[in-house]
């Protein structure tokens, strides 16, 4: 079984994949409210207009998974879909390019508390991988007519076990 060890989620590293949410230096910064406020602003573009969609914010409560290997991978052709955590704990963002479904293509990345993530409309990313407990997760998807869900199950030799952490030269393979 093939393993991945997420890396960090940057904007620049997440870029052919949709946008990366979080209050960064680099983002746009308003002064808003008589200065008792800063608007991080247009951080990710809501892409949701395609076949009469509609713009919905919805929550969803993710539990981790009991074994952390990636089978199932999905996609939303009608519309970019956001997921920004609300409850204050680190997840796994897992993706690959739009287009036809690659195993080989797939990255993995880990999110702390205080990013988000815009999937572009048409790239593949597996369910919410909550991390250390039940997370909620603001969610900015596409409601309206057409099919905007397509899955892809992995076959038994492409499932991929994620490892949180480097092996290190002492530590073996073998369990």
């Amino acid at each position: 079984m093939r393993e991945l060890i997420p890396e960090p989620l940057t904007a620049e590293a997440f870029a052919p994949y949709g946008s990366v949410i979080e209050a960064s230096d680099d983002a746009v910064k308003i002064d808003i409210n008589q200065g008792h406020a800063t608007r991080y602003d247009a951080l990710a573009q809501v892409d949701v207009a395609e076949g009469g969609g509609a713009p919905v914010i919805s929550l969803f409560r993710a539990r981790p998974l009991a074994e952390l290997v990636l089978k199932t991978f999905e996609r939303h052709p009608l519309g970019s879909q956001s997921f920004v955590p609300l409850s204050g704990r680190p997840f796994l963002v897992a993706v690959a390019p739009a287009g036809r479904f690659d195993p080989a293509a797939i990255h993995l990345f880990h999110a702390e508390p205080n990013q988000g993530v815009q999937y572009r409309k048409g790239v593949w990313h597996h369910f919410l991988l909550a991390q250390g407990g039940e997370s909620d997760f603001l969610v900015v998807d596409r409601a309206g007519p057409g099919d905007n869900c397509e899955e892809v199950e992995l076959a038994a030799g492409e499932a991929i076990r994620v490892r949180l952490h480097p092996i290190h030269p002492d530590e073996s393979r073998d369990p």
